[in-house]
């Protein structure tokens, strides 16, 4: 996994690669796993690793595992505001065409939290405040984030944190929220039918960008009937379609 970059240092690319792994197990793995997945010797992981832990980008757990540090975690805020920042015109626009409420959300280690959010007009609508962090298996944006990943992220995910039954929609089961992934994957959408909250429904796509990110419409089931949804999708898509190129844009520029 490791990625060569022309003219990059190359102690500064493996140590992205070995938070970049971890970030992608869920946040902890053990020493031989991060070596392999990065494809690096054990005493350069070592030392990667010690850096990292000493300026609070990582740390060991009781389990003798390591875990991404709590110093990542104003990064994270303010890459998260950066987003946010870019997606509320966007947002603001689906939710005066879908005429309910939009979001977007952003993986935080066994959660998804919303870093952008606007709410629609109407007297009965959904709200979320940004910084919000939901399950990942009983939402549309979580489902739309797994979707992104592979399954063993998924059951990493599942053997940490569990599968909680939010409501009696709520998927419990590891091979079927397997299956759910495959079925978002291969149509391109996630659907929250009451799997998180009752009487609430909601669609997310996954955006395609340098950072892992979902977009959604949330509103109130008796509107979210199947029908509407497959008149929100289209919007829905052409509006993730437009934070993906703004994103990749503003990556592409802050890379040069």
């Amino acid at each position: 996994m490791t990625t060569q970059v022309s003219g990059g240092v190359q102690s500064v690319g493996r140590a992205l690669d070995v938070l970049e792994v971890l970030a992608e197990a869920g946040g902890e793995m053990a020493i031989s796993d991060i070596a392999t997945s990065t494809g690096l010797p054990l005493p350069t992981i070592h030392r990667l690793l010690r850096t990292l832990v000493a300026r609070g980008y990582a740390h060991q757990t009781p389990r003798r595992r390591y875990a991404l540090g709590a110093r990542l975690i104003p990064l994270g805020q303010l890459a998260g505001g950066a987003v946010g920042e870019s997606a509320a015109p966007i947002l603001g626009e689906l939710v005066a065409q879908a005429e309910e409420s939009a979001g977007v959300a952003m993986r935080d280690l066994s959660r998804a939290v919303y870093v952008a959010h606007v709410s629609s007009k109407r007297s009965m609508r959904m709200t979320t405040e940004v910084g919000r962090r939901v399950q990942m298996h009983s939402t549309a944006v979580g489902k739309a984030l797994l979707a992104q990943g592979s399954d063993e992220e998924t059951r990493s995910l599942a053997e940490r944190v569990g599968l909680a039954e939010c409501t009696t929609h709520t998927i419990t089961s590891l091979d079927s929220l397997l299956e759910e992934l495959a079925r978002i994957r291969e149509q391109g959408y996630a659907v929250d039918a009451e799997e998180q909250e009752l009487g609430v429904t909601c669609i997310a796509v996954p955006v395609p960008s340098p950072v892992r990110l979902a977009m959604a419409i949330s509103g109130p089931t008796s509107r979210m009937t199947p029908q509407r949804l497959d008149e929100l999708r289209p919007l829905l898509l052409a509006a993730a379609a437009r934070l993906a190129e703004q994103t990749s844009d503003t990556h592409a520029v802050r890379a040069t």
